[in-house]
């Protein structure tokens, strides 16, 4: 069965920083592809980064891009998303997503096949 855990939202001030981690079940992560997605209440999901299997290519949004970064330890399954610099305008449910295998998940949340049940992040001005 594949699971993706999401942990480390919280409530931050604006200018701090948040980890999360999504950590995966078994070889859930083995050759794929993993990304990171946000929806803010009313908002549709949009893309935050992603990372190859190696690790060695990452893309993000051009919102987060100098703030946010993504990284993972694929001897632990888990891959993670260092949150720095945080605004009030990334307050959202961050969700993180299997993508394609041997490749690069993109932007389109249909890239994408299992997800995690999402963790809170609010952002306080």
């Amino acid at each position: 069965q594949v699971q993706l855990v999401e942990s480390g939202g919280g409530l931050v001030q604006a200018g701090g920083s948040l980890r999360l981690s999504c950590a995966a079940s078994g070889r859930t992560f083995t050759y794929y592809s993993v990304g990171w997605f946000r929806q803010a209440p009313g908002k549709e999901r949009e893309f935050v980064a992603a990372i190859t299997w190696g690790g060695r290519t990452t893309q993000s949004a051009n919102s987060v891009k100098g703030r946010f970064t993504i990284s993972r330890d694929n001897a632990e399954n888990t891959v993670y998303l260092q949150m720095d610099n945080l605004k009030p305008e990334d307050t959202a449910v961050y969700y993180c997503a299997r993508g394609p295998q041997f490749g690069m998940g993109g932007p389109a949340v249909n890239e994408y096949d299992y997800w995690g049940q999402g963790t809170q992040v609010t952002v306080s001005s």
